[in-house]
């Protein structure tokens, strides 16, 4: 991993889970008249706390590798506060709400990556 990789891993990783938590409540909205739709939604905290977390691994031949993978995809189902009668979870008003705040938090992190690679040029050119 080169220096540039090391410096923008982090916020990289967290436009990609922004994205698809964009893309998961897009899901959530187009399936509103679905019936038995059920509702998910991405946990951006787990996903990037797992992303930290470089797994162990055996330093010699005879160690055991315990290392507890979690695999964990950050998918969770909403509950719902009123549920419809066709068994359908998903609130249109509370998915517009949370995919216009999502939409605020990729472009703050957008806006956040686009600095941070803007201030390694200018240290590369020595200015």
């Amino acid at each position: 991993m080169n220096f540039i990789d090391k410096a923008l891993d982090i916020h990289a990783r967290a436009l990609d889970v922004r994205s698809r938590r964009m893309e998961v409540l897009a899901r959530n909205i187009a399936n509103a008249d679905t019936p038995h739709f059920k509702a998910r939604d991405v946990d951006f905290r787990s996903v990037l706390s797992n992303a930290r977390h470089e797994p162990m691994v055996a330093t010699r031949k005879g160690h055991v590798d315990s290392a507890v993978q979690d695999n964990s995809d950050g998918m969770r189902y909403r509950i719902p506060f009123n549920a419809a009668f066709d068994g359908n979870t998903v609130e249109l008003n509370i998915e517009q709400a949370q995919y216009g705040k999502a939409a605020g938090d990729y472009q703050a992190t957008l806006q956040f990556l686009e600095q941070r690679v803007s201030s390694i040029r200018r240290a590369l050119k020595g200015e």
